[in-house]
């Protein structure tokens, strides 16, 4: 087994199923969750509950996603009560790590815990390049892809995926985690050059979510459910398109609609965000 994966992210359980008044003793495989300290040059910056899993994935792509560049080193080393990342960054970093330094008990479902100013979840991201285009069938085999290559979700129903789609490859990574930011860090961490394709999730897409890709310059972002209306404003201003509500061949474009090749179309952009 990988160290970097510290499991397979799924350990059997005994259950009880109760079905029309009869109770009958089963095997469920749930996801696993566990603290996840993301340790740079020493220090702690971070403490995620995350699945313990493509680990190495999760803190190079935490890393990129944060601004923070990429790590010289690392190491995964697990402990009786979690599991320690432990990165090494160029010295010259160690000023911007503390000034930004976090310590944050993150539950599974949030990506801001432990920022202590406005400013700082609401910060600007990069414009995205790319030219890439996608048509409606490239978007059908993603999402499809996608539900079809989630092996732990398979076994838990319990998991998030983030995915990375190549117009020419078709869907070449895919990252599971019981938090969604965890999934897509762990995805982006394990996609050195996301410019030339979309990432595809399986959740909303909070502003967060846009944050990341754009950190990773992603020019795509396909989703299978709705997006905020902070979401769209970020991804408009960050050059990026917006697919949501992907399900089997409808789907609906919130930004930068250019890169989605369609038969007719009543205007080339999305609305103005209020």
């Amino acid at each position: 087994m990988s160290p970097s994966r510290a499991g397979n992210g799924a350990r059997a359980t005994n259950a009880h199923v109760v079905s029309n008044g009869r109770s009958v003793a089963a095997t469920r495989s749930l996801p696993e969750e566990v603290p996840v300290a993301l340790v740079y040059n020493g220090t702690t910056q971070a403490v995620m509950m995350a699945t313990p899993c493509d680990l190495k994935d999760f803190g190079r792509g935490f890393t990129r996603t944060e601004g923070w560049g990429e790590v010289e080193s690392i190491e995964v080393v697990p402990h009786e009560n979690g599991i320690e990342v432990q990165m090494w960054l160029p010295e010259e970093m160690a000023d911007t790590l503390q000034t930004r330094r976090r310590a944050m008990a993150g539950p599974v479902g949030c990506g801001l815990c432990g920022i202590d100013s406005l400013d700082q979840a609401i910060r600007d991201v990069p414009a995205v390049d790319g030219d890439i285009t996608l048509t409606a069938k490239d978007i059908a085999t993603a999402m499809r892809s996608l539900r079809a290559g989630q092996t732990l979700h398979d076994q838990t129903r319990a998991v998030h995926g983030a995915g990375f789609y190549d117009p020419d490859q078709g869907l070449t990574e895919i990252r599971e985690d019981v938090g969604r930011h965890n999934a897509l860090d762990k995805l982006i961490g394990a996609t050195p050059d996301c410019s030339h394709g979309a990432i595809t999730l399986t959740s909303r897409v909070s502003v967060e979510m846009v944050q990341k890709s754009a950190m990773a310059g992603a020019p795509i972002i396909l989703a299978v459910s709705a997006p905020t209306t902070l979401a769209v404003a970020t991804a408009k201003a960050a050059n990026i398109t917006l697919v949501a509500l992907a399900r089997d061949e409808t789907f609906e474009i919130f930004t930068r609609p250019h890169r989605i090749l369609v038969q007719s179309s009543q205007s080339n952009e999305a609305p103005d965000v209020a």
